[in-house]
């Protein structure tokens, strides 16, 4: 006879075994954590000082810049062109974190991040893939996003509609 209890203990076991397999998910050693964060850290120096070489050579060769506007989205070799002017006149950004958080998946080599960050823009969201290659972790994608506090949302998305429509309208083809 079927009882209600069988279900009950089910459930219960596979949320058991669901728990136990989701620890596994993030396979970063605490070395990986540390030196993902420390190349962050040395990342986000370079900009500051406006150290063109150093600051690149943290990407990926086929790596993406995706910044705050909607049409940033740059290669690596596009983005060099667009910033070569900012660290000429040694005009960049300078990016403090705040908060950071790194995270994997089941291949050790790959990793990603979202952190806070304090910048000219007040707070900022940077965000990103980091992947091992030849045992150094680089920059494969990064995505630089303003946030936007929820108490101002509505006179920023005001402001921001009549360019955006713009841009709305020539991306769906109107």
């Amino acid at each position: 006879m079927f009882s209600i209890v069988q279900p009950r203990v089910f459930l219960l076991f596979f949320a058991v075994i669901f728990s136990a397999c989701s620890v596994k998910i993030n396979s970063l050693t605490p070395s990986d954590s540390k030196q993902i964060g420390a190349t962050l850290d040395a990342f986000n120096k370079a900009a500051a000082s406006a150290d063109y070489d150093a600051y690149f050579a943290f990407y990926t060769e086929d790596a993406t810049f995706i910044g705050t506007d909607a049409t940033e989205v740059w290669d690596k070799k596009a983005f060099m062109v667009w910033s070569k002017p900012y660290f000429d006149k040694k005009t960049t950004w300078n990016f403090k974190t705040l908060e950071r958080h790194i995270y994997a998946g089941k291949n050790k080599d790959i990793a990603w991040f979202d952190e806070l960050l304090d910048t000219q823009m007040k707070l900022c969201r940077g965000s990103g893939v980091m992947v091992r290659v030849k045992g150094v972790w680089k920059v494969q994608q990064y995505v630089l996003s303003m946030t936007v506090p929820n108490s101002v949302m509505e006179p920023v998305v005001e402001l921001k509609t009549p360019e955006e429509n713009v841009l709305i309208n020539k991306l769906k083809g109107n």
